[in-house]
């Protein structure tokens, strides 16, 4: 059964579709009115963890927010053994052309975990296309891999966990998916419970083998792939040209030390801060999250 983003008002609705690009079938919520939006949600949830968010953007904005690729009701191909297909590079392309067919050449773009990973690399990858970047909870991929130390790699383990050659975490989390997932829920929470449990449920429902066979890929893709792309871009100097809001819970240890220093050697225009939550922060603070992006994405009007 799908789940879509929405109440039951008109204003702030956002309809389901499902649109083909290449070999994936996307699902996503579309609505509103205004400037193009890109909703990108991260592991291991689906579009879903926008349903507070997005009706608040909706009356701005045309908001789009899929599933991303072999995540929930999105349907694509198994990546290759090093995560081929599930590069943020390769994502990022296929959702421009997603935008495309919608008829969009031009939006901003929010991403939350590895959504925003996706994000990050398309506001490199088509400066033309991304007007605004808005990156919630993460820092580069390849700045990631280094930050992990004795004091923060048991934090990160599904980097790599969810890394190690097919099929051994297919098949460890198969049969203790829903287990898998809860504990990744509240573990990264900043208050127990604060995903409520009609949440997790969409997320339980969706944590499907073929959706953990494209987690692995993406998780993958990041190791062998993902790493070395950044590294590339980052001893070329290629920097993210349009202005950028960097968020993130003040309850998540890894990056307590705030990530606006690392972005700043990525951009030219960031700025941002931290919201009174844990890691899921569509989740945990909608509202503050919210009231940020109008903030921050109204002036792409001006």
């Amino acid at each position: 059964m799908r789940q879509c983003v929405g109440d039951a008002a008109s204003r702030g609705r956002l309809e389901p579709r499902q649109v083909s690009v290449g070999d994936v079938s996307y699902h996503l919520v579309l609505g509103g009115a205004g400037s193009p939006l890109l909703l990108l949600h991260g592991f291991p949830q689906t579009h879903y963890c926008w349903r507070k968010v997005a009706p608040q953007l909706a009356s701005t904005h045309t908001v789009v927010a899929p599933d991303l690729r072999g995540y929930g009701d999105t349907v694509a191909p198994p990546g290759g053994p090093r995560g081929e297909g599930y590069s943020k590079r390769e994502m990022a392309s296929e959702l421009i052309a997603l935008m495309e067919h919608l008829g969009f050449d031009r939006f901003a773009v929010v991403g939350h975990d590895r959504g925003a990973r996706v994000a990050y690399r398309m506001a490199l990858d088509h400066p033309a296309r991304v007007e605004r970047l808005v990156v919630l909870n993460v820092v580069p991929t390849v700045d990631q891999f280094e930050r992990m130390t004795t004091a923060t790699t048991l934090d990160y383990y599904p980097w790599l966990f969810l890394a190690q050659p097919a099929p051994l975490p297919e098949r460890l989390l198969e049969p203790n998916a829903e287990f898998f997932l809860r504990h990744t829920l509240e573990s990264w929470s900043g208050t127990p419970g604060a995903i409520a449990a009609e949440a997790v449920a969409v997320y339980v429902r969706a944590f499907s083998p073929a959706m953990i066979a494209a987690v692995c890929a993406d998780y993958r893709a990041a190791f062998h792939l993902d790493r070395a792309l950044d590294a590339q871009d980052r001893a070329a100097n290629r920097r993210i040209t349009c202005p950028v809001l960097v968020l993130w819970g003040d309850q998540e240890g890894a990056l307590a030390d705030g990530p606006l220093t690392v972005w700043r050697r990525w951009a030219d225009d960031v700025r941002g801060h931290a919201l009174a939550c844990g890691h899921f922060l569509p989740e945990e603070a909608p509202d503050a999250l919210a009231a940020s992006l109008v903030d921050f994405l109204r002036h792409g009007a001006d």
